[in-house]
C-alpha cells in the first residue's frame, strides 16, 4: 500500500503566536482525519496503524489557503479548513490552516511539493 499521510498548511502571514499556530494546526488534523475516517474508515485506520504521518507546511495569504482547499476538494481528498472563532489573537473568521488527509502521500504533493516547511 502506498504511504498515507497527512499534511498541516498554516497560514504564516497573520501573526499567529507559536501557541496560536499550535493550536490551529492541531484543529486543522483532528477536523481533517474526521472527515477521512467518517468517508474513508479504511484508509485512517491504516494511517494509524502506520504511525500517523504529518508534514506541517506553510502558506502566506488566505486566496492561497482557499486554493488548496479548493484543489483537494475538487480531486475528493479530504480536507478541513480551519476559520478562528476571535476569542483571542485574530477576528473571528479568519482562515488559519488547512488539514489535509490522512490520505496517499503522492496524489497530497501533487498539490504541496512546492511549499516550504514550517
Amino acid at each position: 500500500m502506498e504511504e498515507l499521510k497527512q499534511v498541516i498548511v498554516i497560514r504564516k502571514d497573520i501573526g499567529m503566536g507559536v501557541g496560536k499556530t499550535v493550536a490551529q494546526g492541531a484543529h486543522a488534523s483532528l477536523m481533517s482525519y474526521l472527515e477521512t475516517a467518517k468517508k474513508h474508515g479504511d484508509i485512517a485506520d491504516g494511517w494509524i496503524r502506520a504511525g500517523e504521518k504529518k508534514i506541517v507546511l506553510k502558506v502566506e495569504g488566505e486566496e492561497a489557503l482557499k486554493k488548496l482547499q479548493k484543489a483537494f476538494e475538487y480531486k475528493k481528498i479530504p480536507c478541513a479548513l480551519v476559520t478562528d472563532a476571535g476569542l483571542t489573537q485574530l477576528p473571528a473568521g479568519t482562515f488559519t490552516a488547512l488539514g489535509i488527509g490522512p490520505w496517499k502521500g503522492s496524489e497530497i504533493d501533487a498539490f504541496t511539493s512546492g511549499l516550504k516547511l514550517l
